[in-house]
């Protein structure tokens, strides 16, 4: 954890406070940074903990004197409309201040908003994070940085707060370009580990002692480690929302378009996904996946 003192000066603006942002907003305060916030949802007024930080009515307001800008929302608009609306934090935004968007967007939406800001001497990176809920709380996110190793140097007190890991890749869009492979990952991880799990009940298999030799095998994941309680259970505690992942694989589905790839079981999952979404389980964790074998 950075010393609180030496972030007393450092004035951020905070965008998004939603299952992940929340958390990290709560740690950068409790590292000693000044926070300016502002939510659509308008948590930073109901949140007691979020007493130590400014609030604002706008992300116009919230980025006003700011030498670093945060942002942590759902989507590509969202992220153009905290950036670019008619309240947007751009109006207020200063000269060689620093946007650090740690929200999942598609790369082409990353390399615009680049070269929007760019021309007005504002810098952007993108910074997409992983780790859920549980790493957000504890500040050990994983970051796929689209920068330089001396673009993260120069914010590495803000990211140190939030992540453990921090990897950088060169360019602005490289960072949401992994961000793509991660979730394929999370996609196929969830989903293999629904059907073992399901169909070991079926051959009523003891799968609490299962589920422990399977961690030590090559069978073993994320997924399988934080997540396969909760399917034995059949209850998905918040840890990153169903609908979120699939707009990931709508993005994922898209970028391999564009080089022309078809992912067949990316495809499947996002079909999977959409059908529990229809159902009404689109604010659920993504593990209630499971539910698509009932």
């Amino acid at each position: 954890m950075v010393s609180s003192h030496s972030n007393d000066n450092k004035r951020l603006g905070f965008v998004g406070l939603g299952s992940i942002g929340l958390p990290i907003a709560l740690n950068l305060i409790s590292a000693g940074f000044n926070l300016q916030i502002y939510s659509k949802s308008g948590a930073q007024k109901k949140n007691h903990n979020l007493i130590n930080a400014k609030s604002f009515d706008s992300p116009k307001e919230a980025a006003k004197n700011t030498d670093f800008f945060l942002i942590c929302v759902s989507d590509d608009l969202a992220v153009d409309m905290v950036l670019f609306g008619s309240e947007g934090a751009e109006k207020n935004l200063k000269k060689g201040s620093t946007v650090i968007d740690l929200s999942t967007i598609s790369p082409s939406s990353a390399r615009k908003f680049a070269r929007r800001l760019d021309s007005k001497g504002i810098k952007y990176l993108d910074a997409p994070v992983t780790g859920g809920t549980e790493n957000a709380k504890t500040g050990d996110l994983t970051i796929f940085l689209g920068g330089s190793a001396l673009d993260a140097k120069g914010i590495s007190s803000i990211l140190n707060v939030i992540a453990s890991d921090i990897h950088t890749f060169g360019e602005v869009g490289k960072g949401q370009e992994v961000k793509c492979l991660n979730q394929i990952l999370v996609a196929g991880s969830y989903v293999a580990l629904a059907e073992a799990i399901t169909l070991g009940e079926h051959l009523d298999l003891p799968m609490n002692k299962v589920i422990d030799s399977l961690k030590k095998g090559a069978g073993s994941s994320w997924a399988l480690n934080n997540r396969s309680q909760a399917m034995l259970e059949n209850k998905f505690p918040l840890g990153f929302r169903l609908n979120l992942h699939h707009k990931d694989l709508s993005i994922v589905l898209k970028t391999a378009q564009e080089c022309g790839l078809e992912l067949s079981i990316t495809s499947k999952v996002k079909e999977l996904e959409e059908k529990l979404i229809n159902r009404g389980y689109q604010d659920d964790d993504i593990s209630v996946i499971k539910r698509y074998l009932d």
